[in-house]
């Protein structure tokens, strides 16, 4: 199975220091769409992997998380591709949960779900946490600009070694051209 591992906001959709509280603040960045549906496509199983904290706070409730994510399976569904799982934390950080990144917990959920080796996994995030996340169960974590990406990148801090993008169109551009290149000369 090929597998690639997403953080919802600020990789798929806006991301604000506010919150996404409901299904109309949720809005997919340009291009992210069209990026998942390339990857799936080209036979690439995607899982999310989301911390949600804003449950735990009383920003939104589950309800309101399914509803924003049946949108998202909505609008990738128009594109004819879909998510195999989204797996998230509604924890706060006080709560010292083992799901709430940058802990492994997440991922190896969908580790054990999907059977994979971590290695073979590219996990695409925004934030410092989402990338020591990858790192701890031996994932390639790749960062892009988009969401907390500037400000991560401004830290400097645990980026060494980390691929840069600008967005996830640009990721899935260039990982979908090194898979197709890799697949021919081996």
């Amino acid at each position: 199975m090929k597998l690639i591992i997403l953080d919802r906001d600020g990789v798929i959709n806006e991301d604000s220091d506010d919150y996404i509280k409901s299904p109309e603040e949720f809005v997919p960045l340009p291009g992210s769409l069209e990026a998942m549906a390339r990857l799936y496509r080209a036979g690439y199983t995607i899982a999310v992997a989301t911390n949600q904290s804003g449950i735990a706070r009383g920003y939104f409730d589950i309800d309101t998380l399914n509803r924003m994510h049946e949108k998202l399976y909505q609008l990738l569904g128009a594109y004819g591709a879909e998510i195999e799982g989204i797996f998230y934390c509604p924890h706060s950080p006080d709560d010292a949960c083992e799901c709430r990144k940058p802990k492994p917990g997440l991922l190896l959920d969908i580790k054990a779900r999907f059977n994979v080796l971590m290695p073979d996994v590219s996990v695409v995030g925004d934030s410092l946490r989402d990338l020591q996340a990858a790192k701890s169960v031996g994932a390639q974590p790749i960062l892009v600009r988009t969401g907390k990406g500037e400000r991560t990148l401004a830290k400097g801090e645990g980026l060494e070694g980390i691929p840069v993008y600008a967005d996830l169109a640009a990721f899935v551009d260039d990982f979908l051209k090194n898979s197709f290149k890799n697949a021919l000369f081996p």
